[in-house]
């Protein structure tokens, strides 16, 4: 079965793959666009995880309507704490603070629970007339002059001037199409969980360096934080196969009492951490974002909010491009994309790799070092404003416009 050539095709409906299409399709509404995805109808309302999302793409999300459904489940973090300590160590100096603000009342992230983030980017996508196609994965895709055909799974053929791969870290369509990648694995595990606790939290998300790895916890609405624990990873999955007491006993020592009494209110589950690059962002007719370009570690914090940069980024490429009249698949227009994202997301993952080695260890030469770098830091008011400016993810006037809260 064949279908009408499709301006714009995305393989991947999480909240990136979705996104994007509401970014294009927003400024270019005569575009067909199209997502289709591989995973079941409805799957997306059984994810328990939360995600921080900085103040440009919440930005962004604003520009595309569809923060307003956001909003009232997203928990501004109004400030930051960092310790680097041992887990046994019964005080745990803090090194380095953050004032939550980019700008007056502007926190420069929130904390959003993701069925909230895509129940709205998928609502406006539909508003907006964009199809979405769930339960069918991408096979093969062949690419031709003017156009690719994608082929699915249920025999059906798709042809597409931009074929948009945004099917995650292990990407079919990155493999497909020869795109090589730096990989390596760090023998961790991030253990993400939700936990409810006596004390308001007050908006306030805290790191800790232990010597497994990072420790967050991170604000959630009402008297609930989100935990991303690293350990391990052998670790790792013998914590989550552990009952209750052991695992909450454990989370105890880490947590602490600050909070008062705490209880495990979502699943538990151990996600293996390493560092995924795409050599490539594009090739004829192809685009990869989000988790299809690049997989970092959570420690910056950033992963998600690099797609959301994605998002942005390849929007205004395709629209502008458009406008011109310009082929939107080809690789002249394609590379701006590419030159915009690639070394961001070369930096990013460079940052997060040294970091994670620098913090994730217990060596006392290098605590000392890191604990005199944090220290000094803290010391420096312009510099920590530099710091949260980078965490905020607010594009300068080279920037795309969307993470200014600008339509493109």
């Amino acid at each position: 079965m064949t279908e009408q050539i499709l301006d714009v095709l995305i393989v991947g409906g999480g909240y990136i793959g979705i996104s994007a299409a509401v970014a294009i399709k927003t400024s270019a509404p005569h575009l067909n666009i199209k997502v289709v995805d591989a995973a079941p109808q409805g799957v997306w309302k059984n994810d328990q995880r939360a995600s921080a999302i900085a103040a440009g793409a919440s930005r962004m999300l604003t520009q595309l309507q569809a923060w307003q459904n956001i909003a009232p489940e997203a928990q501004p973090i109004t400030d930051m704490i960092v310790t680097d300590s041992r887990t046994s160590d019964p005080v745990r100096p803090v090194f380095l603070t953050f004032d939550g603000d980019v700008a007056p009342g502007e926190p420069f992230a929130h904390m959003v629970p993701n069925r909230a983030l895509v129940a709205a980017v998928r609502e406006r996508a539909e508003k907006l007339g964009v199809a979405i196609i769930q339960g069918v994965a991408a096979t093969d895709f062949e690419t031709g002059d003017t156009s690719t055909d994608v082929t699915f799974a249920d025999g059906r053929v798709m042809h597409t001037r931009l074929l948009v791969a945004a099917d995650g870290v292990r990407s079919r369509l990155r493999e497909m199409a020869g795109i090589k990648t730096v990989h390596w694995s760090y023998g961790q595990s991030g253990i993400v969980t939700t936990v409810a606790h006596e004390r308001p939290h007050n908006g306030r998300a805290e790191e800790h360096f232990l010597p497994s790895g990072p420790f967050a916890m991170l604000p959630l609405t009402g008297n609930r934080s989100s935990l991303v624990w690293t350990e391990r990873t052998e670790e790792a999955d013998k914590l989550v196969a552990e009952d209750d007491l052991v695992f909450e006993t454990e989370l105890e020592r880490r947590f602490g009492h600050k909070l008062g009494e705490i209880e495990v209110v979502g699943d538990r589950r151990a996600f293996p951490l390493g560092l995924t690059l795409a050599r490539e962002f594009i090739r004829p007719r192809l685009a990869l974002v989000g988790d299809s370009a690049h997989g970092i570690h959570p420690i910056a914090g950033q992963g998600l909010n690099m797609g959301f940069r994605d998002v942005a980024a390849l929007a205004e490429t395709v629209v502008e491009a458009d406008r011109l009249g310009l082929d939107i698949g080809s690789v002249s227009v394609l590379e701006r994309y590419q030159v915009w994202r690639r070394f961001d997301t070369f930096q990013m993952g460079v940052t997060s790799d040294v970091l994670n080695r620098l913090f994730s260890n217990d060596v006392t030469p290098v605590r000392a070092l890191r604990d005199l770098g944090l220290g000094l830091v803290d010391r420096m008011p312009a510099l920590k404003s530099f710091f949260i400016r980078q965490a905020s993810g607010l594009a300068g006037p080279d920037g795309p416009r969307l993470l200014r809260g600008e339509a493109i």
